[in-house]
């Protein structure tokens, strides 16, 4: 069997993630935005807007200052992309939409769906005859349980229809949903596609996945598109005798791995990049801590006093590793991005770490249109970043 460094497979890595493509000369349109979804395969969504909405981060990470307008362009105007339980809440390439058909027309047993069949009915006939809704614009939306994920019964309806795929969603103002019918979300040459087999879908996601990945193993390839492993180890197994997947070691890994025979492993990764804590490159955090020694927990739902480095920390990428990571916010009102919390990684060198930061941090708050960078007193690396800026 082959086997390959932590130093290759983490290039490996960074490379199918495009970090290592050739970064736009002009105003990034929407080519660009197309080659980085082949690249990723999906943004996932998150609501969490302290910094900026997580969905816009991965460009920017890989591309530098963009129109955010632009993503919303391509997935609700252009109709190249469609909102699915992907690798969680996702926007996907509106042509993969038939690999997501079988998940749709699944049982979902919700228990508001088994005691009021009929208000669930009821939603879904406002919903044809009024839409696109959102929640509040349904005749009985509802009161909320409960904080966070307290839905309201008219929210747990439209979920529950759109998991089934018989709503979508048709666009979103201000991060709140608009649901309609499928078939007037979904162009009818995609739609009227029929569902593909769950074992060949599988396949295909196990496929994209190890494009995305370029090597990783059988449970960070499943859990790209949260495929369960009982289902995914056979179909992997299909996929390395079918000569696909090639089976590799990894230096101190103690799983094997599985290697794209299509990928490049880059002589170097060269540059910086903010990554959002739901950016492919980190959001399986044991992949993380493998490929780059990283131990990376998001910390939004943590008491603030147990908290350790903050409550939206985004690990910051330096010449293909994660040297820092840096608690953000944007403050709108005063037009200024907050660095609350800046903590440089054990081996590395501030003289070196923090003029890269400072200036990613800058290209960061152009393009939030935020007036300037506060560096609060708050970790190993804020003096030297403060002195950068």
């Amino acid at each position: 069997m082959r086997t390959v460094s932590i130093d290759q497979a983490r290039r490996m890595a960074l490379g199918a993630q495009g970090f290592s493509d050739r970064p736009p000369v002009g105003p990034v349109d929407v080519r660009h935005v197309r080659r980085v979804m082949r690249r990723i395969g999906l943004l996932q969504l998150d609501s969490v807007n302290v910094a900026v909405r997580s969905h816009y981060m991965p460009l920017f990470s890989r591309l530098g200052s963009y129109r955010k307008e632009l993503i919303d362009e391509v997935a609700y105007e252009r109709g190249e992309l469609f909102e699915y339980w992907g690798h969680e809440a996702s926007l996907l390439p509106i042509a993969t939409y038939p690999l997501y058909r079988h998940r749709m027309e699944k049982d979902h047993p919700w228990r508001l769906i088994q005691e009021e069949p009929g208000y669930v009915d009821r939603v879904l006939e406002e919903v044809a005859a009024r839409g696109p809704v959102k929640l509040s614009d349904l005749g009985e939306p509802g009161e909320r349980s409960g904080p966070w994920w307290g839905y309201s019964k008219g929210k747990i309806a439209l979920e529950w229809l759109f998991v089934k795929g018989l709503v979508a969603c048709s666009h979103r103002e201000n991060f709140t949903r608009y649901y309609d019918l499928a078939e007037r979300v979904i162009p009818p040459s995609v739609f009227d596609l029929p569902a593909v087999d769950p074992a060949e879908a599988g396949r295909e996601m196990l496929r994209m996945a190890i494009r995305h990945h370029g090597i990783g193993t059988a449970a960070d390839l499943a859990d790209y598109y949260r495929i369960r492993m009982p289902q995914a180890r056979p179909l992997i197994k299909d996929l390395v005798k079918s000569g696909e997947f090639v089976e590799v070691g990894v230096r101190g890994w103690n799983q094997p791995a599985y290697l794209d025979p299509e990928a490049t492993t880059p002589r170097a990764i060269v540059g910086s990049a903010l990554l959002t804590p739901f950016d492919p490159v980190v959001w399986t955090r044991d992949r993380a801590e493998r490929l780059f020694d990283f131990r990376y927990r998001i910390e939004i739902y943590v008491p603030e006093p147990k908290r350790v480095y903050g409550y939206y920390v985004m690990p910051f990428l330096m010449d293909g590793e994660l040297v820092a990571r840096v608690d953000l916010k944007s403050d709108r009102q005063l037009s200024r991005l907050l660095v609350r919390g800046t903590f440089l990684e054990d081996d590395q060198a501030s003289s070196r770490v923090a003029p890269a930061l400072a200036a990613e941090l800058v290209r960061m708050a152009e393009w939030l249109d935020l007036g300037g960078i506060e560096v609060a007193d708050n970790g190993n690396l804020a003096r030297e970043l403060r002195a950068a800026i």
